[in-house]
C-alpha cells in the first residue's frame, strides 16, 4: 500500500508525541506531511530518513517561534496537502492533522492524542491563562476557537477509524465526536529507562513548560517546603514566569538530552506531576526507573499509576494538597523493583504489536469492503 503520514507540527523538540511518531515510522515508513517543521530537527533527528513536506505556514514570518499565532490558518493549511495518490493515510493528531482531505478509495486512520483541548475541554482555562477571557483580543480569540470547533466536527468524516492513546482520551472522543475509538497506549522505552537504586533525597518534575502542565503549582508547593529540593526539567513559554517564582530550593535545568533526563529520573526520590494528562509518558518513564509518582488524581494518570504500589495521588490542584501528599509519601515505603514492574506492560513491544495489528486489520477490512466481499 502507498501511504502517507500526517502530523500537526515538528517544532517543539522531542516530546512524547514525537517519540510515538518515531516508533510508528519504524513500523510504517512514510513521507511526512506537517504544518511546519524545524529544519535542524529534520536534518539531524530521527525523521531525517523520511521525506518531509510542510505547508505555507512554514514560510510565514517567525513561524517556528510564533507558530501558535497562526492557529486560525491551520484548517486551511492542512487542507492544502494533496494526498489523493495514497492508499493509506496515517495521522497523529492533537490539533488539525486529522482534517486532511481524503476520498472514498483511501483509508484514513487517526491515532488521536486528544481532540484539540484548547478548543474543547480546556477552552476556559486556555483563555484565562493567555489573558484572553475579556477585551477585544479575547473576543477575537473566542471567535477563532468557535470556528475551530465547528471545523473540527465538520472534518470528522475524513477519518475512517480513530485510535486513542488512553481510555481518558477515548472517553473524550466519544463525548465530543460521538465516535468509539480503539485504545492503544503509546510506547515507553522501559529498556532505556532502567531500574536504579538507591534513590536520592531530591524530588523532580519534568514537562514542557506550558500553562496546563501546572508546573507553577508544584513550584509554589516547594516554596512552602524549604527543606526539600525540587528539580524542574523542561523548557517552554512559561519558563521565565516559573523562574521568577522559584525559591532557592528549586533548581530549573531547562531541556535535557534523553541520557541526562534518565539520570535524574533514576535518582529522584519521587516524580511529581500536576497536569490532567492525556497519557503522560514522563511519569511512566519515571516509574520504569523505579521512581514512584506523586500525581494529580485525574486524567490518564489513573490508568498508569497504581496507588500505594507505584505512587499516590492528590485530589486538589493546589500547593497545599501537594505539600500534604509529599508529607504522606515520606512515611510510606515504595519498593523500586515493584514500582518498575507495575509499568512494564507499557513497553514498546506491546505498542508495536497492537498498533501494527490495528493498521493491518483495518486496511484488510477496507480492501475486502471495496471488493464487495463484506456487506
Amino acid at each position: 500500500m502507498k501511504r502517507a503520514f500526517v502530523y500537526d507540527w515538528l517544532a517543539e523538540g522531542r516530546g512524547g508525541g514525537e517519540a510515538t511518531l518515531e516508533e510508528i515510522l519504524r513500523l510504517f515508513p512514510s513521507p511526512i506531511y506537517t504544518l511546519l517543521a524545524d529544519p535542524k530537527a529534520i536534518q539531524e533527528g530521527p525523521f531525517s530518513t523520511h521525506p518531509v513536506y510542510t505547508s505555507f505556514i512554514q514560510k510565514l514570518p517567525f513561524a517556528l517561534k510564533r507558530y501558535r499565532s497562526y492557529l486560525p490558518l491551520y484548517p486551511w493549511a492542512i487542507e492544502q496537502f494533496d494526498l489523493s495518490s495514497y492508499d493509506l493515510i496515517l495521522s497523529c493528531s492533537h490539533c488539525v492533522a486529522k482534517g486532511v482531505l481524503t476520498h472514498a478509495d483511501q483509508l484514513h486512520l487517526c491515532y488521536c492524542y486528544t481532540p484539540m483541548r484548547y478548543a474543547w475541554d480546556l477552552y476556559h482555562d486556555y483563555l484565562k491563562g493567555a489573558h484572553l477571557d475579556k477585551g477585544i483580543k479575547g473576543r477575537l480569540a473566542q471567535l477563532c476557537l468557535h470556528y475551530l470547533r465547528s471545523w473540527d466536527i465538520q472534518s470528522l468524516s475524513r477519518v475512517d477509524h480513530f485510535g486513542a492513546i488512553s481510555h481518558c482520551v477515548a472517553r473524550r472522543i466519544q463525548k465530543i465526536y460521538q465516535i468509539k475509538a480503539t485504545v492503544i497506549y503509546p510506547p515507553v522505552d522501559t529498556t532505556f529507562f532502567s531500574l536504579h537504586e538507591p534513590k536520592e533525597s531530591f524530588y523532580m518534575t519534568a514537562s514542557r513548560l506550558v500553562s496546563y502542565k501546572k508546573i507553577d503549582v508544584i513550584v509554589q508547593a516547594f516554596a512552602n517546603m524549604p527543606n526539600r529540593k525540587l528539580i524542574v526539567v523542561g523548557d517552554g513559554p512559561e519558563r521565565r514566569r516559573i523562574e521568577a517564582m522559584a525559591t532557592s530550593n528549586v533548581e530549573i535545568l531547562g531541556h535535557l538530552p534523553k541520557e541526562l533526563l534518565c539520570h535524574y529520573l533514576q535518582r529522584a526520590r519521587a516524580f511529581i506531576f500536576a497536569a490532567v494528562e492525556d497519557f503522560g509518558i514522563l511519569p511512566v518513564e519515571a516509574m520504569s526507573t523505579g521512581t514512584p509518582v506523586i500525581g494529580y488524581g485525574k486524567g490518564a494518570l489513573l490508568e498508569t499509576v497504581q496507588e500505594g504500589i507505584s505512587g499516590l495521588f492528590f485530589h486538589d490542584l493546589s500547593p497545599s494538597a501537594i505539600v500534604k501528599a509529599v508529607e504522606e509519601f515520606e512515611w510510606r515505603h515504595f519498593d523500586p523493583s515493584t514500582v518498575r514492574s507495575a509499568v512494564l506492560s507499557f513497553g514498546t513491544s506491546r505498542f508495536v504489536k497492537e498498533f501494527s495489528s490495528w493498521v493491518t486489520s483495518s486496511y484488510q477490512t477496507f480492501q475486502e469492503e471495496r471488493k464487495g466481499v463484506l456487506v
